[in-house]
């Protein structure tokens, strides 16, 4: 690990030589869609917060209200030494499903012309003329015996060489951090983005000691379990309707989430994190696997509260073992 001017450590992207910073940007809830109502003047206020206090890596997503957050990050490169930046983007599954299923056949999510047809328009959103990752936003294994698949692998091969693309990786399933095993092992891709969590542990099963050996980039999303674990919920806290949390927290699931968050606290909290935010993140990076987390930042608030977990005093293996005792594996997205 190293460190920057602004304190923020960075670490090695896998094998592509990148340099990021080990809590990134993560880019969703700036794009004014299905987390309720966000102002654009204060998601650039944290973006620039962000870039100023370390951070160097900012993912994105078409699908984040059609292209708005990859916008939104457009004006902060312009104003900013793009060499310095690493943005990631996604391109949506051409049927919109979420998540990707074993049985859907590769043309109807992922066909090479609209692979192409993707990335230029990400491109254009961004206003660069190459972008540092590309992903698939959904991802199955049962894909790469598909029969287009060589078509697809030659699409992305013709967009490096063209310098379209630079690196290429996948966002795999939420309910299924093994849905890339084989696509890891493969070497096809250089990053893979997964769920993982205090309470979602079972990408470090399997997948994180396999993307170390094949030196595939790891990027963790959800560190907060999309707002359970920051502490700030109750089970009276109410979600506006436009808000995917009112469905994700439906019925008893929030308050068996906040059962679950007080009891956590007793193990998670003490010297090395204060408050259940820095615990979370620091559960993630605890892992030697892991490249950079990516929790969402929708204000400067959030922004600075993450970045206070980035100080290298990390859990070690005893003190793993005992979060370990609170893992919850289950599938609210459904």
């Amino acid at each position: 690990m190293t460190t920057t001017k602004a304190g923020v450590l960075r670490r090695p992207f896998g094998r592509t030589g990148l340099s990021v910073s080990e809590i990134g940007f993560g880019g969703w809830g700036i794009g004014k869609s299905m987390w309720g109502r966000t102002d654009d003047a204060e998601s650039l206020r944290a973006l620039h917060t962000a870039l100023e206090s370390g951070i160097n890596y900012f993912d994105t997503a078409f699908a984040y209200g059609h292209g708005h957050s990859e916008k939104l990050i457009a004006k902060l490169l312009k104003d900013a030494r793009q060499s310095e930046i690493v943005v990631s983007t996604k391109i949506p599954p051409k049927n919109m499903q979420w998540p990707a299923r074993p049985m859907t056949p590769l043309p109807l999510a992922f066909p090479p012309d609209w692979i192409v047809q993707c990335v230029e328009k990400s491109l254009r959103n961004l206003g660069v003329a190459a972008l540092p990752l590309e992903q698939f936003h959904v991802w199955t294994d049962a894909w790469l015996k598909d029969p287009i698949w060589p078509e697809v692998g030659d699409t992305i091969t013709r967009l490096k060489k063209e310098g379209k693309i630079l690196h290429f990786g996948v966002s795999l399933n939420s309910d299924d951090p093994e849905s890339g095993l084989k696509l890891v092992g493969s070497g096809l891709a250089d990053q893979i983005q997964v769920l993982f969590n205090l309470f979602d542990q079972r990408a470090a099963d399997r997948l994180f000691p396999l993307c170390r050996e094949k030196g595939v980039a790891v990027v963790v999303r959800c560190p907060f379990d999309e707002g359970g674990l920051t502490g700030a919920l109750t089970p009276e806290t109410r979600f506006e309707p436009e808000d995917f949390r009112s469905y994700y927290f439906a019925g008893e699931r929030l308050t068996e989430t906040c059962r679950r968050v007080q009891s956590l606290k007793s193990v998670a909290l003490g010297p090395k994190a204060s408050n259940l935010i820095t615990a979370a993140l620091k559960y993630c990076l605890s892992f030697s696997a892991v490249s950079t987390v990516i929790p969402g930042m929708r204000r400067t608030a959030h922004v600075l509260q993450n970045i206070a977990a980035s100080d290298g005093n990390y859990y070690d293996e005893g003190e793993l073992k005992a979060l370990a005792e609170h893992r919850w594996v289950r599938d609210f997205y459904r």
